[in-house]
């Protein structure tokens, strides 16, 4: 495989488990030095450790990017160890859903909006600061959903509004940046093979069973699915990609 990505530092956020951490792997195999970054260590170690068996090179920061200091405390670690910071993937975002608007809890609305929107925001400014300094600039892929800008579903207000959020506002950041050398989008996936994408007491067997017949692919999509769509967005295959949002949902939006 080519190495796209050799000698270059990648920092990703929810990188613990699911789309973060294949994304995290799928970097390092391409020769990237991984941030691997999230609220509980030990799941970061995991990942890390992962990275470590294929021979790649990674540091495991835990930090809450929605909290005062946390995004740049990650961009401080990212540039301290390894000297520089060249892709960012804002991937942490926490789905609180089930009920109507009417019906949706304030907490539930805060929690979303605060990791979902509030977080990403912080995260964009502290790696945009970094990377404008930068010769080379650098790139950030943003984890929006097809859930919000795409498509609606019952019970999910607001986690559609903070992911529609992320992607105007990968949009409106991606406008206001790239002439400093700043390269923004955002991927949004549908059903993934995560716990997120699992019903209340639904086994994966009855995921895979319901999904048959609710996306025209006929199967959620593997979280390496989507760490390639990110890859491609942060590469210099993309240089000339900016302020756009890939939908990876096997024709769920559609």
């Amino acid at each position: 495989m080519a190495q796209r990505f050799s000698r270059r530092t990648v920092l990703v956020t929810g990188a613990g488990s699911g789309i973060g951490r294949a994304t995290a792997l799928a970097f390092a195999a391409e020769g990237a030095h991984v941030v691997v970054a999230g609220r509980t260590a030990a799941p970061l170690d995991e990942t890390v450790a992962l990275i470590g068996e294929r021979g790649g090179t990674a540091l495991a920061v835990p930090a809450d990017v929605a909290r005062p200091g946390g995004a740049q405390a990650l961009v401080e670690a990212a540039v301290g160890h390894f000297g520089s910071l060249d892709v960012a993937v804002n991937n942490a975002g926490v789905f609180r859903g089930g009920l109507p608007v009417a019906d949706l809890p304030e907490a539930d609305w805060h929690t979303q909006l605060d990791t979902n929107v509030t977080g990403v925001f912080l995260a964009l400014r502290a790696q945009i600061r970094r990377m404008r300094t930068q010769p080379d600039g650098g790139a950030i892929v943003n984890v929006a959903s097809n859930i919000g800008a795409h498509t609606r579903v019952p019970g999910t207000a607001a986690y559609g509004a903070s992911k529609a959020a992320v992607t105007a506002l990968s949009r409106a950041a991606a406008l206001d940046h790239i002439g400093e050398g700043v390269r923004i989008n955002a991927v949004s996936p549908g059903a993934t093979a995560t716990t997120m994408s699992l019903l209340p007491g639904e086994t994966e067997a009855g995921r895979a069973e319901r999904m048959r017949h609710a996306v025209p692919l006929g199967r959620v999509s593997r979280t390496e699915e989507v760490a390639a769509a990110v890859l491609y967005l942060a590469s210099d295959d993309a240089a000339s990609v900016v302020g756009t949002d890939l939908v990876v949902d096997g024709g769920g939006s559609l």
